[in-house]
């Protein structure tokens, strides 16, 4: 195999479509025109999610995408171009920003509690780099990463189903028949396609239940919209271009409007909303930082899955690339933009195309940032019915949640244990139903927050009680009958990485 080096990648296959079998490595390149069409499908790939979720979160979607690519490039440059990533729109803020709307905060608090769990984020990875990757395991284990990442999922029901306290009458609520077609698209396009079409499934379905939309509004009169968070009901057209054509094709995206409480996008303002200072609150920072749990099970995730495509060892640089998703999200929110995340979704392209090239990364983030300077891209976003964002979130949440319980499974967490039952089944039950604890008359822990705190510290609590009676305790095994003591344990796996055993 030919190479030849090319501005810090070895060029190899002489530039050219690899043959069949073989890879592209993180430090190799094919010709500039080939990976600059490698990096438009990296953009394609994360573009849907990277717009969607900054609007739901109530952030501008142009600023999201342009700092993605900012962010993007940090991230290549502090992992020594060792871990190919591209860093999207995290979901796993979402809950965090309804819940700080509910508490009548504004985009600017939204984006300083983000700032905070990034610093947050960032140090976790320099803990990580200088102790091991280890010791993510030994204070989050299995059990307690899977149940936060299914209440951060499943908190969110409320809000894909526009009955939350912010979203009354949005999302699918606003026309259940749009979004369950919006719905279905996104199902059947990840289910009955391979490959990168399958990966793309919720841009699919965003382009898909847009279209409908427009016919509904061809072949039927305007839509009948309930009123949204107790306002009177109303009749629209289910998709509306009218701010499109007057949008700039080039400039930067605007300021934020002073003193904005509240989610725009749910009010209807969401030209309101653009960069801005984020404003700094402890208590509302409690809210998102559960998130950190979530970003670091999903870095250490990404890199897992990057070093078993790329058949090297990247466990020394596990760290960094945390660290660096951190810095990435507190670049993002110092100037109001949306917290960041690595992609599945690349991920896939990179598995579809076996070139793992960090090189396409670089290009990917340069596009996305000029697209950040297109203004007419993000009225195109805004003008998305609430009810085709329904139909995505419900399948987008439910997957979050879910994840939570693959990570059960696959580390083969035993809920006979009450050690691992009975703390992570109060978190959850608290999380999701979003109840409240008030510590003082101005701070409050609830929902993701009180749940994520049960569950961590309630696991603990439980493993050193256990520990020190040599005993599981006794507990209602969950399938089976019966009780089980340490006298009569039920049967486990050799090497259950996620299941507490009591010392002998």
């Amino acid at each position: 195999m030919a190479s030849r080096q090319g501005l810090g990648w070895k060029v190899v296959h002489d530039g050219k479509t690899p043959p069949p079998g073989e890879a592209v490595a993180p430090d190799e390149r094919l010709s500039w025109g080939r990976t600059a069409g490698l990096g438009a499908q990296h953009v394609v790939a994360m573009f849907g999610a990277t717009f969607v979720f900054p609007v739901i979160m109530g952030l501008n979607p142009n600023l999201a995408i342009m700092m993605s690519g900012v962010a993007t490039i940090a991230f290549l440059l502090i992992v020594q171009n060792k871990v190919p990533s591209y860093l999207g729109t995290s979901a796993s803020f979402v809950g965090g920003a309804a819940a700080i709307y509910a508490q009548e905060g504004g985009p600017a608090d939204v984006t300083g509690a983000i700032l905070v769990a990034g610093l947050v984020l960032a140090l976790v990875g320099v803990l990580v780099h200088f102790v091991g990757a280890g010791s993510v395991n030994a204070v989050l284990p299995p059990v307690v990463t899977g149940a936060v990442v299914l209440l951060i999922g499943l908190n969110l029901a409320v809000v894909a189903s526009g009955t939350g306290p912010t979203t009354t009458g949005l999302y699918w609520a606003a026309d259940p028949w749009l979004a369950l077609a919006t719905m279905t698209i996104v199902i059947v396009t990840a289910v009955a396609f391979k490959g990168f079409l399958s990966r793309i499934a919720i841009f699919v379905g965003l382009i898909g239940g847009c279209v409908l939309a427009w016919i509904g509004d061809l072949i039927w009169t305007d839509h009948d919209y309930p009123g949204v968070n107790g306002g009177d009901p109303y009749t629209a057209k289910r998709i509306d271009f009218g701010n499109v054509g007057p949008a700039d094709w080039f400039g930067f995206p605007r300021q934020t409007a002073d003193g904005l409480v509240g989610n725009q996008t749910d009010l209807g303002q969401p030209d309101l909303v653009g960069w801005h200072m984020p404003s700094i609150s402890i208590t509302f920072a409690l809210l998102v930082l559960p998130a950190v749990i979530a970003l670091v099970a999903e870095n250490i995730g990404h890199v897992k899955a990057v070093s078993e495509m790329t058949k090297r060892d990247l466990d020394p640089v596990m760290g960094r690339a945390i660290a660096a998703d951190g810095v990435g999200t507190v670049m993002t929110s110092a100037v109001g933009g949306s917290p960041t995340t690595t992609y599945a979704e690349n991920i896939g392209v990179m598995a579809a195309t076996r070139v793992y090239s960090t090189a396409a990364y670089y290009i990917a983030a340069a596009f996305a940032i000029v697209l950040g300077f297109v203004p007419k891209i993000g009225e195109i976003v805004y003008a998305v019915p609430t009810a085709v964002l329904g139909g995505i979130t419900v399948v987008l949440y439910g997957m979050i949640g879910l994840l939570g319980a693959k990570i059960w499974k696959e580390n083969r967490v035993d809920f006979a244990d009450p050690v691992n039952l009975v703390p992570v089944g109060a978190g959850v039950t608290l999380g999701i139903g979003g109840a409240n604890l008030q510590i003082t008359d101005d701070f409050s822990i609830q929902g993701i927050a009180l749940g994520t705190l049960v569950v961590v510290i309630g696991y603990h609590l439980a493993r050193v009680i256990a520990a020190r009676r040599g005993t599981g305790g006794a507990a209602i095994a969950v399938g089976q009958t019966g009780v089980h003591t340490t006298e009569d344990p039920p049967s486990q796996q050799p090497g259950d990485a996620g299941a507490h055993r009591a010392p002998e």
